[in-house]
C-alpha cells in the first residue's frame, strides 16, 4: 500500500494520523512525543514472513503532523512492513531503572510513501542517507506506563475512544479507572 502524503480524518480500520491524536488528545500525544524524543534510536517490531516476531532497531521522527519510519533499502524490517504493516515501536527505556517520562509503545500500521513530492520534502529536511523506504505512522494504540507514587499509571488511547487511565497500587485494593 503507498500514499502521497498526510491524511486527515480518521483513517480506516480505526487507525489514526499523528495530527490526530495531537488535536484529539494533545496532552498526552505532547508525553509520547516526549518521551520518544528522549533518546534517538527505538526498538520496532515487525512480523516476519512466518508470522514470528522480529525487533529491530530504527528512528522515529515526528514531522509534518505524522510519525515517520525510514529504513535502508531492503532492509528486512522494511520487507516486513511491505508484507504486513502491523508495526509496534517501544520507546527507548534509556539507561539505568527509573524509565524517566514512562515507558511509552505505539502499535499500528505503516504505510510505505512513494510519491515523489513527499519523499523529497521528507529527505530535504531530515537528510538520511538514500536511498531510503519511508512509512508514515496509522495508529491503533498508544499506551503509557508510568509511576505516580504510590501507584502504576497506565494510559491507553485508541482512535475514537477517549483516553483511558488505570491507577494501581501494589496490593489487593482495586485500580481506580477514569
Amino acid at each position: 500500500m503507498t500514499t502521497g502524503g498526510a491524511m486527515t480524518g480518521e483513517m480506516a480500520d480505526g487507525a489514526a494520523a499523528w495530527s490526530e491524536i495531537v488535536s484529539a488528545e494533545p496532552e498526552f500525544a505532547a508525553r509520547v512525543q516526549e518521551r520518544f524524543g528522549a533518546f534517538e534510536h527505538h526498538v520496532l517490531g515487525t512480523l516476519r514472513k512466518d508470522g514470528a516476531p522480529r525487533l529491530t532497531c530504527l528512528e522515529a521522527d515526528f514531522r509534518f503532523g505524522e510519525l515517520w519510519l525510514g529504513m535502508m533499502p531492503g532492509s528486512r524490517k522494511a520487507l516486513d512492513l511491505r508484507r504486513d504493516p502491523r508495526f509496534s515501536l517501544h520507546a527507548n527505556p534509556g539507561p539505568g531503572t527509573d524509565t524517566a517520562g514512562g515507558d511509552v509503545r505505539v502499535s499500528g500500521r505503516a504505510v510505505e510513501v512513494t510519491d515523489p513530492e513527499v519523499v523529497a520534502r521528507y529527505a530535504a529536511a531530515v537528510r538520511p542517507p538514500e536511498p531510503f523506504h519511508l512509512f508514515r505512522a496509522e495508529l491503533t494504540e498508544m499506551v503509557r506506563t508510568s509511576i505516580g507514587d504510590p501507584y502504576v499509571v497506565l494510559e491507553t488511547w485508541r482512535p475514537g475512544r477517549p483516553l483511558r487511565t488505570v491507577r494501581r497500587k501494589s496490593d489487593d485494593s482495586p485500580p481506580e479507572v477514569r
